[in-house]
């Protein structure tokens, strides 16, 4: 699933294009918007805005409207030069000189009322963006401390109405970097530990929200059965399914407490 970083580096890719500008064609060619009539709501309308929170990407119109996205396990946001051949699965086409804004298979699209209290609702119901400008750390740590303390420290990190944008793959770099084992119940783990989490993982994803090149980041993640980048041969990189959705943890057993 792309992550907080991902829908960060899309917003910022593409803000230029479309913010400020009245898009020249709206097209959406999955035909199971055919009688929501996108094009002729949003005719004439200004994008006044690009922005992310968390894994969700908005782009606000003028009068209010707001097309909403998370793009789950197989979405994807792509910004190309005009004449680029979409493929089939594309929903969503914004051009604007030049340039073409899509979303290709991306099985949460809506369009929304800014304002309104299902989109309010929806917000509202989000942690702090763990890339926000300011981390609100004061009310990470309120929504941590509500949550079950018998619960995972590494199942906690996923949880978005926790805190925003923390995937599966920033859970285990960040819990290996602050070196806290994963499997810890939150109740056991201090506020000092759980923000050196949060912490260490910020500045990382920052820099993959600006370049998009989250790749160079993994130390830990996908290394079953090698040994541990910081123990070397004293230990070996452990994994297995954690939480409800059963997503796969990284860590070692030996450096991680």
């Amino acid at each position: 699933m792309p992550e907080g970083d991902t829908i960060h580096y899309a917003a910022n890719r593409i803000r230029p294009v479309l913010a400020g500008n009245v898009p020249d064609a709206i097209e959406t060619p999955h035909p199971r918007f055919g009688r929501d009539r996108w094009p002729e709501r949003l005719a004439g309308r200004a994008v006044e805005a690009v922005d992310a929170h968390g894994k969700h990407l908005f782009i606000r119109f003028e009068g209010g409207l707001v097309i909403h996205s998370h793009l789950r396990m197989t979405g994807k946001w792509r910004v190309r030069d005009a004449d680029w051949e979409t493929p089939r699965n594309t929903w969503l086409i914004l051009r604007h000189a030049d340039k073409l804004v899509a979303q290709i298979n991306g099985p949460v699209l809506e369009l929304m009322t800014s304002g309104r209290t299902r989109f309010d609702r929806r917000l509202a119901m989000l942690g702090p963006d763990i890339l926000a400008p300011e981390l609100d750390e004061k009310s990470f740590l309120r929504r941590l401390r509500e949550d079950d303390p018998t619960r995972t420290i590494g199942d906690a990190l996923l949880d978005q109405r926790i805190i925003a944008g923390i995937g599966n793959l920033w859970k285990a770099e960040g819990c290996f970097e602050a070196q806290i084992d994963p499997w810890r119940p939150t109740g056991e783990v201090s506020d000092a530990e759980a923000l050196a989490i949060v912490r260490v993982t910020r500045p990382r994803m920052q820099q993959s929200a600006r370049d998009g090149m989250q790749e160079r980041f993994k130390v830990v993640y996908g290394l079953r059965g090698e040994n541990c980048p910081r123990c070397g041969e004293l230990s070996k990189i452990r994994a297995r399914g954690q939480g409800d959705d059963n997503r796969t943890t990284y860590w070692c057993p030996r450096c991680q407490r």
